[in-house]
């Protein structure tokens, strides 16, 4: 909404599921081709390695993604966020260039650091160093992805996307002063549904944020701002609840055990961490019209993690966002907009 337009609307999942794995992957598939049907702007995956239960999280996003693009036709994929020091840059530049290739510029690629200690372990990395390695590497993958030589023999990537590198490419930080770095790199930025560590509500605690980064930004396009926010709309408030609240209070609850003392183990202070929107459509449009960084954002990620509702569910919930929330709050399905503008 920076530029006066309406919002892009996205969709984030984490691939997350039960015991059977080709199970989780499918159903992961299937909110891909239905937000495409539905209009969505944008579908996105969370790169996570190791922890969690046996099918919790997706460790190779963009092998995922080309399933995914292969089943869709308008929709932009990417990830929130890939784990940048763990990848060679010039092995993910060549990646996710032939990805964009093959879709005809439909890749959004999000980087960031992630707090997986194990992780950088097992690929070798210095975890204390991992924003120096964002940065160092993320600059390396957008200089390939622009066809800047790679080496003094003047070798150059093949499938070079200029327009990925300068214009669809995002950078996830937990801070002002992250937010400010992100604009002096040219790059969007991408906020969390949460701000951990912190009593006052996210929205409060990221507005300055989004602020730090636009007034900071000097290139000459518009900046982006995407806004991942968990967003589950139902029939109703006790529907909703039934489907996205265990999970939440669950976390809480690992969260304190690991000791990051996020107080209450209920339901209320769970929805309030995870900075939750949800019930009847209605109640929905209410809580994202008072949110605080919405106003500032160019494109809205739904997420429902950490809650797991089953595939119909899910599929639901897309549906009431794109057919009866986020019209309410200005947004048109990216199919109606594309075929209005071909007529």
């Amino acid at each position: 909404m920076t530029d006066g337009t309406a919002f892009r609307l996205g969709f984030l999942t984490h691939v997350e599921g039960g015991r059977d794995l080709a199970e989780t992957y499918r159903n992961a598939l299937e909110l891909f081709v239905a937000a495409d049907e539905l209009g969505f702007d944008s579908g996105w995956v969370a790169q996570h390695h190791f922890g969690g239960g046996e099918a919790d999280g997706l460790a190779s996003p963009w092998i995922f993604l080309a399933n995914a693009a292969a089943r869709t036709q308008r929709i932009h994929i990417g990830t929130a966020v890939t784990l940048i020091p763990l990848h060679h840059p010039v092995q993910l530049a060549q990646d996710v260039g032939v990805l964009d290739a093959i879709t005809g510029g439909r890749v959004e690629l999000g980087v960031g650091t992630g707090f997986d200690r194990v992780a950088y372990g097992v690929y070798g990395e210095d975890f204390e160093r991992r924003r120096e390695l964002t940065t160092e590497r993320f600059t390396a993958v957008r200089a390939a992805l622009r066809g800047e030589p790679l080496d003094a023999d003047g070798n150059v990537l093949k499938a070079a996307s200029p327009d990925l590198a300068d214009n669809r490419s995002w950078h996830a930080v937990f801070s002002a002063a992250g937010a400010a770095h992100v604009a002096s790199e040219g790059a969007n930025l991408l906020l969390n549904r949460a701000a951990y560590g912190y009593d006052e509500p996210t929205d409060v605690v990221q507005r300055p944020w989004a602020e730090s980064y636009l007034e900071a930004w000097k290139e000459p396009r518009a900046a982006r701002i995407g806004l991942s926010r968990l967003i589950f709309a139902a029939e109703d408030k006790r529907t909703a609840l039934n489907h996205i609240g265990d999970a939440l209070i669950d976390n809480v609850r690992r969260a304190n055990a690991g000791g990051q003392s996020w107080g209450a183990e209920t339901l209320e202070n769970a929805l309030f961490r995870y900075h939750a929107h949800y019930g009847h459509p209605d109640e929905v449009v209410a809580q994202l019209q008072a949110e605080k960084v919405l106003p500032l954002a160019t494109d809205l990620l739904a997420q429902f993690n950490p809650a797991r509702p089953g595939l119909d569910a899910s599929i639901r919930a897309l549906e009431l966002l794109a057919t009866e929330v986020a019209p309410a709050l200005g947004w048109r399905p990216a199919n109606r907009r594309q075929d209005a503008a071909a007529a």
